[in-house]
């Protein structure tokens, strides 16, 4: 048999997926029709109700005289607004990954002894298996980080003598393992591609024991291993306002789902890395960076309002960037108003900003916050209003950090296996059926027809 390039679409598979696409098909009509909750989303992008949780809470309206309202975007974790958590330990001088970890895993904020030793279990767990690094990471490095992650959680099952068992002692255990290794396993991961793809150096720096989750990614990353304080706070920042963001979103419904079935927790984190690695979720900070550094090569002056107006009503038009028609960065399946994360987020962005001496790049996103907004409005009927969320200033910061865009992602999954895990728990602890949602068959009945008598 001829060889092929593995990746080779031929002529004959392009002929099968236009039979298979057209049979695919499905008249939009009928979604209505029949009352389908398209993205289990009702007309006005309200999730359907599939599940109760203790863990957090989005709030994007209000109750006004008995008529429901868009109102400023509110996000809780266990019942505590999240801006009042990141003012809580960043004003006390504190890291937060780790107490928030702590919070939405069992349920309270701990106190100075609780977060101690909380603290030393994940440094116990910062440790890959023997060989780990030569034997997995390092063999046949992805292009492609999320790959590589959700490739290295599956591998770790091997090396788990209780790989399958879902009591909840060893799930913890399992999860907070594996929270204290997503670093390591990104960045090691990193390191290998840009070795054996790019020919960089290869340096493997071993995380330290008295250095926070933030400090240990830079720590790790960075060939001298140096970062400044305001570095090291603001990715703290960041991993806390990624953590979690309700039951709905699209990776935390599928660690639901995958964990329904009752199967392992590496095939669980597998499925949820693959969920997050898609562009309309995870991957969306680094369509910002793309749009930003397209809107600077082509915006001659960035303070002429008339000037950046003009760039985004060529977005949305398909005439700029990636002709998607899309504004990235803004607008969101829940918040109208605004989105609590992004609140948080911007006070801290500009200290670095200035920091770095990126203050105009950091002028011209606070133009489009206030700019996108109005050209939306009036280019697009909306059912409610717009606004910036959470992805439109990460990629900013993840870019004046000099964190490679291929770390992207597997930075907003280092976070949110938290949310993961502490939902993991709740499905297994609430020993609820397997979820299985609804489908309506259209597809009439046929007759079976002898291949002889087939056209």
């Amino acid at each position: 048999m001829e060889n092929r390039n593995y990746s080779e679409i031929t002529p004959e598979i392009t002929k099968l997926a236009h039979l298979s696409e057209d049979s695919c098909l499905i008249d939009p009509e009928l979604f209505t029709q029949y009352d389908v909750k398209r993205g289990l989303r009702d007309i006005n992008g309200k999730g359907v109700l599939a599940g109760l949780t203790h863990i957090s809470d989005v709030r994007a309206t209000e109750i006004v005289n008995g008529v429901t309202l868009p109102a400023h975007g509110r996000l809780f974790y266990r019942g505590y607004e999240v801006q009042d958590l990141v003012k809580g330990f960043t004003e006390e001088g504190r890291f937060g990954f780790e107490e928030i970890t702590y919070l939405l895993m069992f349920g309270n904020l701990p106190n100075q002894k609780q977060l101690a030793d909380f603290e030393a279990i994940l440094v116990g767990y910062r440790t890959l298996p023997t060989s780990f690094v030569r034997d997995i990471i390092m063999k046949a490095p992805s292009r492609d980080m999320m790959n590589t992650l959700a490739r290295s959680v599956l591998t770790l099952y091997s090396y788990d003598e209780k790989a399958d068992d879902t009591s909840i002692p060893n799930v913890l255990r399992q999860c907070l393992q594996l929270i204290s290794l997503f670093p390591m396993l990104s960045i090691y991961g990193y390191q290998a591609y840009s070795h054996y793809h790019d020919g960089n150096s290869l340096f493997i720096h071993a995380p330290r024991p008295e250095l926070s989750t933030a400090e240990n990614i830079l720590h790790i990353l960075r060939p001298d291993s140096s970062y400044t304080p305001l570095e090291a706070k603001i990715l703290d920042v960041a991993l806390v306002l990624h953590m979690e963001h309700g039951g709905g979103n699209n990776s935390t419904f599928t660690t639901h789902v995958i964990t329904s079935s009752l199967t392992d927790t590496y095939s669980t984190m597998a499925a949820a890395l693959a969920s997050l690695k898609g562009p309309r979720h995870g991957g969306a900070n680094i369509k910002v960076i793309q749009m930003f550094d397209d809107m600077m090569e082509h915006v001659a002056d960035w303070e002429n309002e008339e000037e950046v107006s003009a760039y985004l009503r060529k977005l949305l038009n398909k005439e700029a960037f990636d002709n998607s028609g899309l504004i990235y960065g803004v607008g969101h399946a829940i918040y109208s108003k605004s989105d609590p994360r992004a609140v948080v987020f911007k006070q801290f962005v500009e200290d670095l900003s200035k920091e770095k001496g990126l203050v105009k790049e950091f002028e011209l996103y606070s133009l489009v916050e206030r700019l996108a907004p109005e050209v939306i409005t009036e280019q697009r009927p909306i059912y409610k209003g717009v606004s910036i969320n959470v992805d439109f200033y990460s990629g900013f910061v993840y870019k004046m950090l000099d964190l490679p865009v291929e770390l992207y992602t597997p930075i907003f999954a280092i976070a949110r296996i938290v949310g993961w895990s502490a939902h993991r728990i709740e499905e297994l602890t609430n020993n609820g059926k397997i979820i299985r949602p609804a489908y309506k068959p259209i597809e009439p009945e046929q007759e079976y027809v002898s291949i002889d008598e087939r056209f």
